[in-house]
């Protein structure tokens, strides 16, 4: 009897625990990351150039030289990089900004500490057989066109483009094809007639002569062009709760990021691809150089949001986000420059 008993308290002390621990919830369990200077990011897509400085920043040891220990993880789409954000699965992602905004009506307090880039490197392509009838966003009604992942970044602003010129978003269909070769797939195999993707995948898509650039968003003119100004994407963002009790760590990191974009903005594509993992260079060295001098434009040199850049990617979003169209964004709360100005 004695035995049965002690068992049943134990048994109600484990629940007890379990249940204090569940109520702590993501962030609590996220900020046991850093415990000894252990971090986890989630990039949406390690090999994409347009998240080149992450594991750039990692190549040139200045996680190291600022006492973090950063392990980098990667998911094809930025939306399921958010989620493992959410989920208190990983201490940051190194993804698209507009997912702050889209999070913030959601109920989820996310901000940008490291604005990466001014412009979204991304590149609507099209494939040879299609671009006779599909020669810009107008012609977007009826076609199926790639996206990373359904709800993100790439889906975000193909919408967007759609909407701009008279084309609704349920007059066209997106299609999750990832990027890299399942891109490259869907292209060929006439699956997809275009999309939005990023280099290496459209150096490639280039010299294998499959499609060619619709609408090219890689520089800000790029960007003010097809979306009426700086679009920031790329950056380092966290739970707002998480940076406002590891404030010490997440200066570290934004120190190894802006150190990584100044020695960017003085070194050549080969140089920067010389430091790359040599797997990334899919494509061969010379293609692989080639889309990272294409890419550099949109990035910044010292991971300041621009000025006006919120302001464009709320507009942007709330054209055809049902769910931030009516809503009222605090746009102060969804990045913070005290990190990197310091």
């Amino acid at each position: 009897m004695r035995t049965s008993r002690k068992t049943a308290a134990a048994a109600v002390a484990a629940a007890l625990a379990l249940t204090i621990l569940s109520a702590c919830g993501g962030s609590q369990a996220a900020g046991s990351g850093d415990g000894n200077g252990k971090i986890k990011i989630m990039v949406g897509g390690l090999d994409k150039v347009i998240y080149l400085p992450a594991r750039l920043t990692q190549q040139l040891g200045y996680f190291e030289d600022e006492g973090v220990h950063v392990t980098l993880l990667t998911e094809p789409a930025g939306v399921q990089a958010t989620t493992s954000l959410v989920s208190g699965d990983v201490q940051g992602v190194v993804g698209f900004y507009d997912h702050t905004l889209d999070l913030q009506v959601k109920g989820k307090q996310v901000e940008s500490v490291v604005q990466l880039a001014h412009a979204p490197g991304e590149v609507e392509v099209v494939s040879d057989k299609a671009s006779g009838d599909l020669t810009s966003a107008k012609d977007f009604k009826g076609k199926k066109l790639g996206v990373t992942g359904l709800g993100s970044s790439t889906d975000f602003l193909t919408k967007y483009l759609a909407v701009k010129n008279g084309v609704r978003t349920n007059e066209f269909t997106p299609v999750a094809v990832g990027a890299g070769q399942t891109f490259l797939s869907a292209l060929q195999q006439g699956s997809i007639q275009g999309g939005m993707t990023t280099d290496p995948t459209v150096a490639q898509i280039l010299d294998k002569k499959l499609g060619k650039v619709l609408i090219d968003m890689r520089t800000p003119e790029g960007s003010e062009k097809a979306l009426g100004g700086p679009y920031p994407s790329s950056s380092l963002y966290m739970n707002t709760d998480w940076v406002n009790g590891h404030k010490d760590t997440v200066r570290k990191l934004a120190r190894a990021f802006v150190k990584t974009l100044k020695w960017m903005s003085t070194h050549t594509a080969e140089q920067i691809a010389a430091k790359m993992p040599s797997d990334y260079a899919q494509g061969g060295e010379r293609l692989y150089a080639q889309a990272i001098k294409d890419t550099l434009p949109m990035f910044t040199k010292d991971g300041v949001m621009p000025a006006d850049g919120p302001a464009t990617v709320e507009r942007v979003l709330k054209s055809f986000n049902p769910n931030l169209k009516n809503a009222t964004v605090d746009l102060k709360k969804t990045y913070t420059t005290e990190f990197v100005t310091k």
